[in-house]
C-alpha cells in the first residue's frame, strides 16, 4: 500500500526532471530509477574494496565503504518512512553520498588534497558529484547518470547550503553546472537529503564503536563513561548480567542506534511545527536545518567523538595503515605524472585530450580516486617492486 506523503516530502510526480530528457519509466518512479542508477554503477560497486576506517586488507569483518552505505541508506529509510517522506529519493541519496570517496578512506582523501592543491584540491563530495554527472559513462546519449535535479541536489547539499563554496578551486565541477542547471546552493536541500546527512552520523559513529571494540583499539569499560554508548552498554549489561562481551555490544549499538532515530525523529518534528514548514519550498527557505539531533544528543555526540577520535582514528596502528597509504598514493600520483603512458590506454587516451596541466592531473586524480585499497596496493606494487 503507497504510504500517503506529508506535504513538505518531494513529489516523484512534479520532479524537476533531468538535464537530457529521456522517457519515464512505466515501474518506476523518478527517483526510484534513480537508485536503481546508482546501485548499478561501476563507483558504487567498488565501495565494497574501499576502507572505512581500516584497510580493506586487515580484515573482511570490518566495514567498508558499501556495508557503511547499505547501512547509511537502511537508517535513512527507516527515518523517512516514520516522517511521511519520500523513501526513494532519501535512500538514493544516502547509497550516493560516498561515491567519490578514494582508496584508504581519510587519508587517502587528505593525500589527493595535498597533491592536486596545485590544481584544484580534492573532495569527496564534489567528487560523488562529478562521478554521477561526468566519469560514469553507462549510456551512449550522455556522461554521468543522468540523475533528477532532486537527487544531484540532495548530493550536493545534503549538509546544508553551500554557496559559500561555489568560489573554491575543489568545487569548480559543481559552480560550473550548476551555472548550467541552477541546483540552489544558496538554500537547504529537501528534508529527504537532510535525513541521508544524519543518518550517516547515527551509522558511522556507532559502527565505528562496534568496529573499534571488534578491533581491540578498546574495551567495553573505557566506554562506560562515555556519553550515549556508555549508558546504552551499563543498561546491557544490567538487563544481561551472564551475557558475552560480544552480545552486550552487539546490543548497545543497536539501541544507541534506535534512541538516535528517536531523537532526530522527535527533533525534526519539532523543528517542522516550530518553524511554520509545510512545503518542501518552505523547507528550502529555512533558516536552520529541519533534521538534526537534539541538543542534549549532539552534546553527547560530541563527547564521543572525541572519544573516537583520540582512541581510534589516532591510534598507532591505524597511523601506520594511513602512512602507508599516502606514500601508496603519492608515490603512484607522481608517477602517473612523469610517466603518463604507463597508464591504462583508456586512462591514457583521456589524459592526452585534456590540453593543459590542470585537466591531465584531474585525470589522473579521477583514475587514483577510483581505486580500490586493493587495486591501489596491487598497482604499487607491480610498479614499484621489483
Amino acid at each position: 500500500m503507497t504510504q500517503l506523503l506529508n506535504p513538505y516530502a518531494e513529489n516523484a510526480a512534479a520532479s524537476r526532471g533531468r538535464l537530457h530528457e529521456e522517457r519515464e519509466s512505466h515501474t518506476r518512479t523518478p527517483f526510484a530509477r534513480d537508485r536503481d542508477r546508482i546501485i548499478h554503477s561501476t563507483a558504487f560497486r567498488r565501495l565494497k574494496g574501499k576502507t572505512q576506517v581500516f584497510v580493506a586488507n586487515e580484515g573482511d569483518y570490518f566495514r567498508n565503504r558499501l556495508t557503511h552505505s547499505l547501512e547509511v541508506a537502511q537508517v535513512a529509510r527507516s527515518l523517512a518512512h516514520s516522517l511521511k517522506v519520500d523513501e526513494d529519493l532519501t535512500e538514493t541519496i544516502a547509497l550516493a553520498h560516498d561515491m567519490g570517496h578514494p582508496p584508504f578512506g581519510h587519508a587517502g582523501e587528505d593525500e589527493l588534497h595535498v597533491l592536486m592543491k596545485p590544481w584544484g584540491g580534492f573532495d569527496h563530495n564534489v567528487q560523488a558529484f562529478r562521478v554521477v554527472t561526468r566519469i560514469e559513462h553507462r549510456y551512449p546519449a550522455f556522461e554521468g547518470l543522468n540523475l533528477t535535479w532532486e537527487t544531484l541536489e540532495g548530493i550536493v547539499k545534503h549538509n546544508g547550503p553551500v554557496a559559500n563554496r561555489l568560489d573554491k578551486p575543489s568545487w569548480k565541477a559543481i559552480s560550473d553546472f550548476t551555472a548550467d542547471w541552477d541546483l540552489r546552493p544558496d538554500t537547504y536541500a529537501s528534508l529527504e537529503a537532510q535525513i541521508a546527512a544524519i543518518a550517516d552520523d547515527i551509522a558511522y559513529n556507532n559502527h565505528d564503536v562496534d568496529d573499534g571494540l571488534r578491533a581491540g583499539l578498546f574495551d567495553i569499560e573505557d566506554l562506560l563513561e562515555v556519553p550515549l554508548i556508555g549508558p546504552a552498554l551499563k543498561a546491557v549489561k544490567a538487563d544481561w548480567p551472564l551475557m558475552d562481551k560480544r552480545m552486550w555490544r552487539l546490543e548497545a549499538v543497536r539501541r544507541v542506534i534506535g534512541d538516535m532515530i528517536v531523537d532526530v525523529y522527535d527533533e525534526t518534528l519539532r523543528r517542522i511545527t516550530e518553524d511554520g514548514i509545510e512545503t518542501a519550498e518552505d523547507v528550502r527557505r529555512a533558516k536552520r536545518q529541519m533534521v538534526a539531533f537534539s541538543g542534549e544528543t549532539q552534546r553527547g555526540l560530541k563527547q564521543l567523538r572525541l572519544f573516537l577520535h583520540a582512541r581510534m582514528y589516532k591510534h598507532w596502528q591505524v597511523n601506520r595503515s594511513r602512512s602507508h597509504a599516502r606514500r601508496i598514493l603519492n608515490q603512484l600520483f607522481e608517477l602517473y605524472r612523469s610517466e603518463p603512458q604507463v597508464l591504462p590506454p583508456n586512462w591514457y587516451g583521456r589524459l592526452q585530450a585534456r590540453d593543459n596541466e590542470t585537466g591531465r592531473a584531474r585525470v589522473i586524480c579521477d583514475y587514483i580516486a577510483g581505486m580500490t585499497d586493493a587495486y591501489a596496493i596491487e598497482q604499487h606494487r607491480s610498479l614499484f617492486s621489483i
